[in-house]
């Protein structure tokens, strides 16, 4: 099964570090497990562009879709035997120790060519 690890922080937050895993601790084990798929972290929210189309209407913001303390930051995708396992290795990223992580099963029935998708 494939999960989205969306992770979630705040930036004015502060946070202990203590006993906190490192990412590389975290990708190390999880490429051993050949469970990572892919992932990065996101560039600032002060970079976002919001879309939209309202009556045919394209309306482009700056910024996030929300306006909230927490921003995402980050994502990963994994394959994995079930929830358990998902929940298991978001708790050992080390953004769940300072902000948190939505884990999000895939829905796996994406239309891959345009055609297909009207």
């Amino acid at each position: 099964m494939k999960y989205m690890l969306i992770h979630s922080i705040d930036p004015n937050a502060e946070h202990s570090t203590d006993g906190m895993p490192t990412f590389g601790s975290w990708l190390d084990e999880m490429l051993a497990r050949g469970v990572s798929l892919h992932g990065d972290r996101l560039r600032d929210v002060s970079d976002a562009t919001t879309v939209q189309v309202r009556n045919r209407e394209v309306l482009l913001s700056d910024g996030p879709f929300a306006e909230t303390k927490e921003q995402i930051a980050g994502y990963d995708v994994i394959e994995c035997a079930d929830l358990d396992e998902a929940i298991e290795i978001a708790a050992k990223h080390p953004t769940a120790w300072q902000g948190m992580i939505e884990v999000r099963p895939i829905q796996g029935d994406r239309c891959d060519s345009p055609a297909q998708a009207g």
